[in-house]
C-alpha cells in the first residue's frame, strides 16, 4: 500500500468474499439463480470490483437501488442481468433498455409512465412487478388477498402495457430477519405472493422469474426460494440480525484500520476533545488517530466504543471529531506514531466488529459498513496479497479492477 494513503483505509478481503459466495449456494436448491445484490456501492466494498468478483464466482443477476448503480456496474465489465430495485425517471426507459436493465414496476402509474416512454423511445423496457404484500413501501398493494383483490387487476393491465416485457414478479420481506417472531409474518407475505402470482397466471400471464428470499430468508425460509434468491449483507459476511434462527460461518470481508498519529501523555485533571467531557484521572497516554465522523466513524461512538491496537482494546476518549479522535492507550505498552490501529476487525485474539459498533449507535451493522465514507480509500486483498486499490478521491490511480 502506497505510504501516502496509510491514514485510514478500508481492507476488502476478496477471499472472504469467495467463501460466502459459496456458502449461500450451497444453501440453494438445485436450480435456483443468485441475484448478487450490490446496491450502496455493494454496502460499502465497492460496486464495481465486487461485481466483477461475483461474475466471476457465477453470478445469475445483480441487483441495485437505481439506475446510476446500474450504470456504474455495467460501465465496469458486469455482464449479467441487472435489476433495478427502487425507482428510476420513467424518461429513462431508452437508457434502461439499452443497457440491459431490468425495471422494478413500483405500481400503477409508474407502470402506465413508464410504457408510454418506452413506447415513445420505440424500445421495450424488461420489468418485474414489484408485489406489496407487507412492507408498505413500493409495490401494488396486495397484502391480503381477501380484502385486495382489486391490485390484481392493476397488476395485469401492467403486465400488458405496451413497451414492457414482465418477466419477473417479486416482493421483500419485512421482518423474516426476526426469527421466530417473524415466522408468522414471512409466512403471510409469502402466501400473498404465490396467491398473485397464480392469479395471474389463471389470466394466461407467466413469469420467468419469481423471488422474494432475501438474506434472512435463505437461511429461515428455504421454502421461499423460488426462482431466484437475492442475498446482500450475507455476501459481505454478516448476518441480518442477531435474531435469525439459522446461521452459517460467514467471514466479514471489510475491516477498517487506520494509524497512530501523535502519542503524548496528558497530565492527571487535563480535558480531552471538544466539550471537555474526558478529564483525565491519572497520567493519561492520549494517541491521536486520524479518522473521524467525516470517514463514517459515528460521534456517537464518543466515549464508548473501542479500537485495537497492538492487539489490545483501546478506549475512545472525548468526542470524536471530524477528522480525529484520540484513544487511552496508557495500558499498552510502546505504542507509537505509526502503528496500524484496527477500528472494525481482528488484531491477534481481539475483535471489533460491525455488531458491536452497531449496537452502541443503536442500528444495524449494514449502516456500519455502507457509511465507511468514500474518502476512505479500499484496499483489495486476495491470497494475502494485494489485489487493487479504490481511491475515490484519485481515480486516476485506481487499481481496483483485477488481481
Amino acid at each position: 500500500m502506497k505510504k501516502c494513503l496509510k491514514r485510514t483505509w478500508a481492507e476488502i478481503d476478496l477471499d472472504a468474499v469467495a467463501n460466502n459466495y459459496r456458502k449461500i449456494r450451497e444453501k440453494l436448491k438445485p436450480g435456483v439463480k443468485m441475484c448478487c445484490v450490490v446496491k450502496a456501492d455493494a454496502y460499502g466494498h465497492g460496486a464495481e470490483r465486487l461485481a466483477q468478483e461475483y461474475e466471476a464466482l457465477g453470478a445469475d443477476w445483480f441487483a441495485v437501488s437505481n439506475l446510476e448503480e446500474a450504470l456504474q456496474i455495467r460501465r465496469a465489465g458486469a455482464t449479467r442481468p441487472i435489476l433495478i430495485l427502487g425507482y428510476t425517471p420513467p424518461c429513462m426507459a431508452a437508457d434502461l433498455a439499452e443497457n440491459g436493465i431490468a425495471q422494478a414496476i413500483i405500481g400503477p402509474e409508474f407502470g402506465r409512465q413508464l410504457s408510454a416512454e418506452a413506447v415513445k423511445a420505440g424500445v421495450t423496457v424488461r420489468t418485474h412487478i414489484q408485489v406489496d404484500t407487507g412492507m408498505s413501501r413500493v409495490g401494488f398493494f396486495y397484502q391480503d388477498p381477501r380484502r385486495d383483490g382489486a391490485a390484481i387487476d392493476e397488476m395485469e393491465r401492467a403486465c400488458r402495457l405496451p413497451g414492457l416485457e414482465a418477466e419477473g414478479i417479486f416482493t421483500h420481506f419485512a421482518a423474516a430477519d426476526e426469527g421466530e417472531a417473524g415466522r408468522g409474518y414471512t409466512r403471510r407475505q409469502f402466501r400473498a405472493l404465490t396467491d398473485a402470482v397464480a392469479r395471474l397466471e389463471a389470466r394466461g400471464l407467466h413469469f420467468k422469474i419469481r423471488h422474494c428470499a432475501n438474506s434472512a430468508a435463505i437461511f429461515d425460509f428455504p421454502e421461499t426460494q423460488l426462482d431466484m434468491v437475492r442475498p446482500g449483507i450475507i455476501l459481505y459476511g454478516l448476518m441480518p440480525s442477531g435474531e435469525m434462527i439459522h446461521r452459517l460461518p460467514l467471514t466479514p470481508a471489510l475491516s477498517l484500520k487506520s494509524t497512530v498519529a501523535l502519542v503524548k501523555t496528558i497530565p492527571c485533571g487535563t480535558c480531552v476533545s471538544y466539550g471537555r467531557r474526558f478529564r483525565a484521572e491519572r497520567p493519561t497516554a492520549v494517541a491521536t488517530v486520524p479518522i473521524g465522523y467525516a470517514d463514517g466513524y459515528l460521534r456517537r461512538f464518543s466515549e464508548k466504543a473501542c479500537m485495537l491496537v497492538r492487539g489490545r482494546r483501546a478506549p475512545v476518549v472525548g468526542r470524536v471529531c471530524m477528522d480525529q479522535l484520540m484513544l487511552d492507550v496508557t495500558d499498552i505498552p510502546g505504542v507509537r506514531a505509526g502503528d496500524t490501529v484496527t477500528v472494525i476487525g481482528r488484531d491477534g485474539d481481539e475483535c471489533v466488529s460491525a455488531d458491536e459498533l452497531a449496537g452502541l449507535a443503536d442500528t444495524i451493522s449494514y449502516e456500519i459498513i455502507c457509511g465507511v465514507a468514500k474518502r476512505v480509500p479500499r484496499l483489495y486483498k486476495k491470497g494475502g496479497r494485494d489485489a487493487g486499490l479504490l481511491d475515490y478521491l484519485d481515480r486516476s490511480s485506481d487499481r481496483s479492477s483485477g488481481a
